[in-house]
């Protein structure tokens, strides 16, 4: 057999191999398609059906590994005797491994997502293959428990002209995910008589892992300048996690002056500390990057965090932690036992996409990417007249709104559903016994849409908001 006719539908949402995948598994269970029968090669299915050969190969490979077919070494794929599963609806043979359905949406301003064709391939690939060629044996040992020192080396020159961070490359620690170096934060300040401040609204991630970790978690509200220093003293909280440079959920900035009100209260404690985290400070759109808390920090009280899941991809896992030198005895003492969770060679890779250059070119890049999605959602917004005021513009991959319609935030997301749209309430951010301590708002992620797509999403909010 040389062809097989297979209705395929470019336009449909499951990926072509599925659709040949499915189409098979019915052959099969329907009897058109009888064991021991050869099927074309994927070569020639692939010509036939003009599509690529890899499309071909995925859908044979998940026949071939749920028995459907079986692979003869320089013969080719044949049709595997299961005549027990004929009279089965296929439907019915997959149901207890089928996964709860999620809401569908025609478009989702979804916050966490990013630009996926801007991932560096070729380069990553490149430096990948250069990396396993280049490795001596030694590559393939357990390495530095703080990470390699390369990568550290390049990190600490990269936060130091590109953040403002003070730091040395022994103070850096690195590790897969800001949720791993927060549990080993733990264990370096330890969880006795610690109390962890977080403002109102936050991270919801961190509050869980703080929470799980076993900490005393206090919320502090906030005002027009941040973080309330008055309202965190009041807290006897002893740790206080902040993101002065893009507060997560509303986009607010931090001024200098309460920066400073900040450390200042770190420094009347004799214990205290600022956890900064700096998620997403590469991307602002207006004016000059706003340096990082930690290069104003003289006291030794900011432990700085960063990572690489927004500006690269979240998938590459490599984040870093700075510690103050205060720590570095408590991190030798009671960290150092715990090994770094990237692996050597995918720090190598990070350490050569820093030094020579390509992460800054990535940088700018997908600083003009997103820029376009952040004008033309602003543009959309103003252009439909949608009443609203925009906060946290210039900076990161999301916008809040505040309607000026009086329509509520739980109506606006159930309008906009009924459009098929997602978005996303800021009570969503808030902590569960603080519900009503914030004006209600809307919160748009943009870096996983295309131009098009939010400007047709954004005239569609449009009739659904504007009352009638």
């Amino acid at each position: 057999m040389n062809e097989l006719t297979i209705p395929l539908d470019v336009h449909r949402k499951m990926p072509l191999y599925e659709q040949i995948y499915r189409y098979i598994c019915r052959e099969i269970k329907d009897g058109r398609m009888r064991a021991g029968e050869k099927l074309p090669s994927s070569r020639a299915l692939a010509l036939y059906l003009q599509v690529s050969r890899s499309t071909v190969d995925l859908a044979y490979s998940q026949l071939l590994s749920e028995g459907y077919i079986h692979s003869v070494p320089c013969k080719g794929y044949y049709i595997c005797e299961i005549e027990a599963l004929y009279d089965l609806p296929m439907e019915k043979a997959r149901s207890r491994i089928r996964r709860p359905e999620k809401e569908t949406y025609r478009y989702d301003f979804a916050l966490s997502g990013i630009e996926e064709d801007g991932f560096p391939f070729s380069t990553w690939n490149r430096l990948m293959k250069e990396a396993l060629l280049d490795t001596e044996r030694r590559m393939f040992r357990q390495g530095e428990p703080a990470g390699e020192w390369g990568l550290r080396e390049a990190l600490a020159d990269y936060l130091r002209h590109a953040r403002g961070v003070d730091c040395t490359p022994e103070q850096i620690v690195v590790g897969a995910g800001n949720d791993y170096l927060l549990m080993l934060l733990s264990v370096i300040l330890g969880r006795r008589d610690r109390a962890v401040a977080m403002e109102n609204p936050t991270y919801p991630s961190a509050w869980r892992c703080f929470k799980s970790l076993g900490y005393d978690v206090r919320t502090v509200g906030m005002d027009r300048l941040g973080m309330s220093v008055e309202e965190l003293e009041n807290t006897g909280a002893n740790v206080a996690y902040v993101m002065p440079s893009h507060q997560f959920p509303t986009g607010m900035i931090m001024p200098v002056s309460r920066r400073m009100q900040l450390l200042g209260w770190a420094a009347r404690g004799k214990d205290r500390y600022i956890i900064e985290d700096d998620y997403d400070s590469e991307f602002r759109y207006k004016g000059k990057p706003i340096p990082a808390l930690q290069g104003s920090d003289g006291g030794g009280r900011v432990i700085y965090l960063g990572t690489f899941s927004k500006s690269i991809a979240p998938s590459i896992r490599i984040s870093y932690m700075a510690l103050p030198d205060r720590l570095l005895d408590a991190y030798a003492g009671r960290g150092a036992c715990f090994a770094t969770t990237v692996s050597r060679v995918d720090q190598r890779v990070m350490e050569r996409f820093l030094r020579e250059g390509y992460f800054e070119r990535h940088l700018n890049r997908m600083r003009g990417i997103y820029k376009s999605k952040h004008d033309a959602l602003v543009n959309s917004l103003r252009q439909n007249r949608i009443p609203c005021r925009i906060f946290g513009e210039h900076a990161g991959v999301h916008l809040m709104l505040r309607l000026e319609n009086g329509m509520g935030e739980e109506e606006a997301r159930r309008r906009a559903a009924g459009s098929g749209i997602r978005v996303y309430g800021l009570s969503e951010y808030l902590r569960p016994d603080s519900r009503g301590a914030c004006e209600p708002a809307l919160l748009l992620g943009y870096a996983g849409m295309n131009c098009g797509e939010i400007e047709r999403a954004v005239e569609l909010l449009a009739r659904a908001w504007v009352r009638t």
